[in-house]
């Protein structure tokens, strides 16, 4: 194989992809990697892409005009599952074969959704706060039993997330636009429309990829429609949730408490009104960010690009 360059746009990869990164390099690749330990911004994305073959990509924008300063490229890997932050049909315009790592950090973000239903319900990031600054402070917590969880999506991470949530004696609904019933039955989960979800639901855990029609999905009304006192997580995409209309609702006490480790601008900016407010809890886009994660997410995308560079058809082709 001729000397090809790879830019890798997801964070640490020398640390946690050792193995991955040997794979390549031992293929004759060079291994340039993001040096910000954050996604690239659009200028720094465009200086890098000028002279690459391939890519592994995090949650950078690539778009039309990034590949036309990529005249070389012509594979990329996403280090994830959502590719909503890629371009799809221009990238296939131009010969660039994307692939995506699915089903690999399924249990992770589904064990990151059910740590931040808990944190909600035991305010636990706050009281940890406020033991390190001398407080002894009480909280009446809510506990898990008894209560409804409605999924928002139904796919793999929803699934996993149901499976693992089942050991907690909760109700389980869920809605999605074309639900696999047979795994519905498997696991107990009660298919509902959802309107249905949302009303019956004491806790609602977002599992929706963001496409146009779900951009915003929850907003003014749908919060509207989630009974009071109610609880909110989103380990999905940020997009899908008007983030002012979610800052109305846990404002005005409609909901007693959100979490979410996704947002519409990522880095986030500090000034989102959101962080001023004691009943939401935040992490930086880390559902997914395991060890085990890393290890073969960076394997399944190193074998990926060395796969389109061989001509061979590689693993989970997204276009």
């Amino acid at each position: 194989m001729k000397s090809l360059k790879v830019l890798v746009t997801a964070t640490n990869y020398a640390m946690y992809c050792v193995e991955a990164k040997r794979l390549l390099e031992s293929n004759g690749v060079e291994v340039i990697e993001n040096p910000h330990g954050r996604p690239l911004i659009r200028e720094e994305l465009l200086e890098a892409v000028k002279d690459i073959d391939g890519a592994v990509v995090g949650v950078d924008t690539w778009d039309d005009e990034i590949f036309q300063h990529a005249a070389k490229l012509k594979a990329m890997a996403r280090f994830g599952v959502g590719v909503d932050n890629i371009d799809l049909e221009s990238a296939k315009r131009r010969g660039i074969i994307v692939t995506n790592a699915k089903g690999l950090n399924s249990d992770a973000v589904a064990e990151h959704a059910i740590g931040l239903i808990f944190s909600c319900l035991r305010c636990i990031p706050s009281l940890n706060a406020s033991i390190r600054v001398g407080r002894w402070d009480r909280f009446m917590g809510q506990s898990i039993m008894g209560m409804t969880v409605g999924l928002i999506g139904f796919g793999d991470i929803a699934q996993k997330t149901a499976k693992k949530l089942n050991g907690f004696n909760v109700e389980i609904v869920a809605y999605d636009l074309y639900p696999n019933l047979e795994k519905a039955e498997e696991l107990g989960v009660v298919i509902l429309p959802m309107d249905e979800v949302l009303k019956r639901a004491d806790i609602v855990s977002m599992h929706l990829p963001i496409l146009r029609e779900t951009h915003h999905i929850m907003n003014d009304t749908t919060f509207g429609v989630m009974k009071d006192g109610s609880y909110f997580i989103n380990t999905a995409r940020g997009a899908l949730v008007d983030e002012k209309a979610l800052c109305r609702a846990l404002k005005s006490n409609k909901l007693r408490a959100a979490a979410t480790d996704v947002f519409e601008q990522e880095p986030v900016d500090f000034s989102n009104p959101l962080f001023g407010l004691s009943n939401f809890i935040a992490t930086p886009h880390t559902a997914a960010e395991t060890y085990a994660v890393y290890e073969n997410v960076g394997l399944l995308t190193a074998q990926a690009l060395l796969d389109i560079f061989k001509g061979i058809e590689p693993r989970n082709r997204m276009n």
